[in-house]
């Protein structure tokens, strides 16, 4: 792996980051970044459909049906049809508007809505992609710190099932802007 793992420790809870390919974790969910519809898209979205197969759509329309389309920062869970992981995580991020129209809050809220989602289900181990920097350009450097910072707290403030979380990062880039923020917010609790 060489330099690409970054691992802390959190209450008893394992955070990581890696550079690799969300769709082949077998954590026990791994989290979609999904747009509202819930009926695949582009990007991550696209690639857990097509490595899942139907059985995920399947069951977000019935979530649709059921309850509508999904409200950005909420999460909803489904099964994980032929992946490794036993359940996907969808949850919607933010568009990027420029930082002014609830951003910050809406992305915080799809990374602790998706724990919480994941802690209520007894679930051990959750793997996130970088939500909201892809097509909704989130710029990745603040988006990096909202994560990692929504993620920590959550695994400090409360005792729960989950036991490791990984950000799993598709390219270098990305990876290293993950790093170096998880770096910082190390150093600072120092």
């Amino acid at each position: 792996m060489g330099n690409n793992l970054v691992q802390i420790t959190v209450n008893q809870a394992k955070l990581s980051i890696i550079k690799g390919d969300i769709t082949q974790q077998a954590t026990d969910a791994i989290v979609n970044a999904a747009n509202s519809s819930l009926m695949g898209g582009g990007g991550v979205d696209g690639a857990i459909h097509r490595a899942g197969g139907p059985a995920i759509l399947e069951e977000c329309k019935q979530i649709v049906a059921r309850q509508g389309r999904l409200p950005t920062g909420k999460a909803v869970m489904t099964t994980g049809g032929n992946l490794k992981a036993k359940h996907v995580i969808h949850t919607v991020g933010p568009i990027w508007h420029g930082g002014g129209k609830g951003e910050v809050e809406s992305l915080e809220s799809a990374y602790r809505e998706s724990l919480k989602l994941a802690a209520e289900n007894d679930l051990a181990s959750v793997s996130f992609p970088s939500i909201s920097t892809g097509a909704y350009g989130y710029p990745i450097e603040q988006a990096s710190r909202i994560a990692l910072g929504s993620v920590i707290s959550f695994l400090r403030e409360s005792v729960t099932s989950i036991k490791e979380v990984v950000f799993v990062l598709f390219d270098s880039r990305t990876f290293d802007i993950y790093a170096s923020a998880l770096q910082k917010i190390v150093a600072k609790k120092e």
